[in-house]
């Protein structure tokens, strides 16, 4: 594609070997761009304790009007981050349930009930996900569908049922890349079917079909932790910088009254860290100096192709997790030059998302 350059990184940057992973970042933030999201886990919540169940884990408010979606967190009775999910209130007593794994799933069985009102059911195996997002994500989906696909027809985080082309889906409206778009789900057998619908409309548009490395940058870019890489059970929301997540003003819910402790003890804060020099090469899992000590370390990296620098994220004590700070990146025998940037680094007025 024409348009921004691309770094070439140093001969054993092993991460960054690929130009490709820059022209899909580059397409999905100026065209549109096509995601395999299906090996994400996805649960189903039914009946008629589902709602009180569900608020009874997560720390939002989740037993919102049909059609709504809440990104929240699944905290242990310590306060710490057992998942981050989002919560889709597909009908009065069924929800979808954005998960990251197997854990999730015995998580929420080992808190069933036990009077019978409230089923999990994992429906990853006979469901697929497609995710379309970008620009020009609406001119792609749009004339596929009698639904309204404006931004009236279907806001932000909201969901509803449609048809795309002769395909059955639930659209939600979430992007972890930072565009505009819809995450698209359907049946296994109906999912070649709904790619190869897309991918006809958005081919002539200059869409493309991307990758993880593209969603690793965009995600960056745009501020989104993942868990078990950026933020683990040992951290808490305050520190792990989702506290946005948190509702305290809710009905209790597990790990509530640790949080209630926790809040004012911030001592070590997940950071975003910025990088001049393209060719420098940070993997995750790095040390991080201030002057001769090790004072953290890196959980995320990716070069941000939208902003033209390198992005680390790195757990830091609070007191420089300010922005303008520098540090130094330990990579082997290097010490490759940082600083502490606000985020987000791309978009911060949300424009984009919300267009």
């Amino acid at each position: 594609m024409q348009g921004r350059s691309i770094p070439a990184p140093n001969d054993w940057a092993a991460q960054f070997w690929s130009p490709i992973v820059g022209a899909e970042a580059q397409a999905t933030r100026e065209t549109v761009a096509m995601y395999d999201m299906t090996a994400l886990k996805r649960l189903e919540v039914t009946g008629p304790g589902a709602a009180a169940f569900l608020e009874r884990l997560c720390t939002g408010k989740v037993a919102k009007s049909v059609g709504s979606v809440t990104y929240t967190l699944l905290l242990d009775h310590d306060g710490g981050i057992r998942s981050d999910i989002t919560v889709a209130r597909l009908a009065r007593d069924r929800f979808q349930v954005g998960a990251n794994g197997n854990l999730d799933l015995d998580w929420f069985s080992r808190h069933l009930p036990a009077d019978g009102t409230v089923q999990v059911r994992d429906i990853t195996p006979g469901t697929c996900c497609i995710g379309l997002w970008g620009p020009l994500a609406r001119k792609v989906l749009q004339p596929l569908t009698d639904e309204d696909f404006s931004n009236e027809g279907l806001k932000y985080f909201r969901a509803k049922r449609a048809y795309i082309g002769s395909v059955p889906v639930t659209a939600m409206r979430l992007s972890y890349v930072g565009e505009l778009g819809w995450e698209l789900y359907t049946t296994a057998d109906q999912g070649l079917k709904l790619w190869d619908t897309l991918w006809q409309a958005a081919k002539p548009l200059g869409g493309v079909i991307a990758g993880r490395g593209a969603f690793n940058s965009l995600r960056l870019e745009k501020g989104y932790r993942s868990f078990g890489t950026d933020m683990t059970y040992e951290h808490d929301p305050y520190e792990a910088g989702v506290g946005f997540a948190v509702k305290l003003d809710k009905d209790d819910f597990i790990g509530k009254a640790a949080l209630q402790r926790r809040k004012s003890e911030v001592r070590r804060k997940l950071t975003c860290l910025t990088i001049d020099d393209p060719h420098s090469v940070v993997m995750g899992k790095e040390p991080v100096y201030d002057g001769g000590r090790a004072v953290g370390y890196v959980t995320s990296a990716a070069y941000g192709y939208t902003i033209g620098k390198g992005i680390a994220y790195a757990w830091l004590p609070a007191e420089l997790a300010v922005p303008g700070t520098p540090v130094r990146i330990g990579y082997f025998d290097q010490r490759i030059e940082a600083v502490v940037a606000e985020e987000p680094l791309f978009d911060p007025t949300m424009s984009r998302l919300r267009g």
